[in-house]
């Protein structure tokens, strides 16, 4: 039976109200929630909707938000009320607020680390002496900074707070982006390829915890896909930017792929000072000098936090500047139950980040000009835009994430195997980049894996290193890719793309099986919670050393 929203975010929401006459809520035709004496069947339903109404539930998180210092403790209210017609106001402010602001700033991120494919369209290796192997060796080292960073990121993340640090982060690499315009070589290349990876590592994965702070699990996903849709929307963007800057080779002595990596560099530069005024820490901490009014109301400020609390109670068990203890970190990167989502994540971006690091190479190679070759880049953006909303939308709607997600590799299994076997492949120029413009745009599952691992992460502190713990899976999946295709595969790398073929087809198992996992611990737990007394199950909600994942209380999506 799939688990529910309800199950996933509260915790005791399977602890249901004695057999005495207990309290029970009702909407009224006003909408706002209230209290009212019955017996009501309604009871179970709107404890889980908010599980402070059962007042054990409420005593143990309250202690908890007290003894952590939460910093949204004094908005907390479990009798607290209010209209959808006030929520749908807020969210519609937190959308502009905040999912707007990290739309911004992945902008600067896409911006400095997608140039790079720009920049090769227009004789970058042949202009510092390279081959197609030192530029996998160059994405490599990348992607292994990338991956090296993303936890001591993460936890700098959570002690600064990421409307500090992620603006910091900006401001550093968009200087090392300026200065790839000055590369010599080789060995320069290396070194700017690396030192970016370490500072843009961590960065998805700070940008997903600020969200979380306010958004719900089940609004996550979308606001994520909007994340990425950025990505596309700022390849369109840059596309046409390089169509214009690469045609100033030449000017001041300057090859075109120089300028393009100044200017770019200098917009992130922008984004990254801006960032400082755009990110705040807190629903309840948005009052400063550059925000003297602040953001919100009071009345809203309870409304963002208690919807987020109800929604998933952990969020208030640590405060938003505390580190990471060595003891803590352990727990979480032991923590064996999210292991089949970071499994995914090494396997389901093999195929886009190989294509997407050779599509304007390949284009190149099919016979079209470094300005064409550029602006075909255009429509494998706006399809992974469709398909990327598409997806996301859909595994909300059907509340399901792995048999959802099995769309992307049948979406690109009989793809790959075309362009792998078809004999006109590389020949018929319009019809190869057709088809690889359509596998480079297969529908993307990194907004649905990410918020999955949020939601069964089911601790902030948890949540804080495994989003960190995915993304260098993620990475690891990437430094693969980055070496699938080789010089002596050239030009139709058919070696490479046989290779990209098993790895699709490996990724339907792994997605069963996480599936299977998550469905039989929550049968598994859903046995020993019904087997234990009203009283077993408070004592284990005060006494239990468990936490995030590991309680018996919770229930994983899958």
């Amino acid at each position: 039976m799939p688990v529910t929203e309800k199950d996933i975010a509260n915790l005791g929401a399977n602890s249901i109200a004695s057999n005495n006459t207990s309290s029970s809520l009702k909407k009224q035709d006003n909408k706002i929630i209230t209290y009212t004496e019955s017996n009501s069947s309604l009871e179970s339903d709107e404890i889980s909707k908010n599980p402070f109404l059962d007042p054990k539930v409420e005593e143990y998180y309250r202690d908890l938000y007290e003894d952590s210092n939460y910093e949204s403790y004094r908005a907390f209210d479990p009798q607290f009320t209010w209209s959808k017609e006030e929520e749908n106001k807020v969210i519609k402010k937190i959308n502009l607020r905040v999912a707007l602001t990290a739309c911004i700033l992945f902008v600067g991120l896409q911006v400095d680390r997608g140039n790079l494919q720009q920049a090769v369209s227009d004789n970058l290796l042949k202009d510092l002496g390279m081959t197609t192997n030192d530029y996998n060796t160059g994405n490599t080292i990348f992607y292994v900074c990338f991956l090296v960073a993303e936890l001591p990121s993460q936890l700098i993340s959570k002690a600064l707070g990421p409307d500090i640090f992620i603006p910091i982060q900006m401001c550093a690499w968009s200087i090392v982006a300026m200065c790839q315009a000055a590369l010599k070589g080789k060995t320069s290349f290396f070194v700017t390829r690396a030192l970016i990876g370490i500072l843009e590592g961590g960065f998805i994965a700070d940008l997903v915890l600020w969200l979380s702070y306010f958004f719900t699990s089940k609004e996550l996903p979308v606001r994520l896909s909007w994340f990425w849709t950025t990505l596309s929307l700022v390849q369109i963007g840059t596309s046409l930017l390089a169509f214009g800057i690469l045609r100033m080779r030449g000017v001041a002595g300057l090859e075109g792929w120089r300028w393009l990596f100044l200017l770019e560099g200098i917009i992130t530069l922008i984004i990254g000072i801006t960032a400082f005024y755009l990110m705040v820490p807190s629903a309840v901490q948005t009052k400063n000098w550059m925000h003297p009014k602040g953001w919100f109301t009071d009345r809203e400020e309870k409304i963002v936090v208690n919807r987020i609390l109800r929604d998933d109670p952990t969020k208030g068990s640590m405060h938003n500047r505390q580190g990471i203890t060595p003891k803590a970190l352990w727990n979480s990167l032991t923590d064996y139950n999210l292991w089949p989502i970071y499994a995914i994540g090494v396997v389901a971006y093999i195929g886009t980040s190989t294509f997407g690091a050779y599509f304007t190479l390949m284009n190149k190679q099919l016979g079209f000009s470094t300005f064409n070759t550029n602006l075909l880049t255009i429509p494998q953006a706006v399809l992974h835009i469709i398909l990327l909303l598409a997806i996301t939308w859909f595994s909300e709607k059907v509340n399901d994430r792995a048999f959802v997600a099995l769309i992307a590799p049948f979406y690109a299994l009989p793809l790959i195997a075309i362009i792998r076997w078809w004999p006109g492949a590389g020949k018929n120029i319009w019809a190869t980049y057709v088809l690889n413009t359509l596998y480079v745009g297969q529908p993307y599952i990194h907004a649905i894996c990410v918020s999955w691992v949020s939601r069964n992460s089911n601790h902030v502190r948890t949540r804080s290193i495994s989003s960190a713990v995915y993304n260098m899976f993620v990475q690891l999946g990437s430094i693969i890719a980055s070496n699938i295709y080789r010089k002596d595969d050239l030009p139709l790398y058919k070696r490479g793309n046989m290779q990209l073929f098993f790895i699709t087809l490996t990724l339907i198992p792994v997605l069963l099986l996480a599936k299977g996992y998550y469905v039989w611990q929550n049968k598994r737990r859903n046995k020993v919670w019904k087997a234990m007394t009203e009283e077993e199950k408070d004592a284990y909600r005060k006494t239990t050393k468990d936490e995030g994942a590991k309680r018996l209380d919770f229930r994983f999506s899958h």
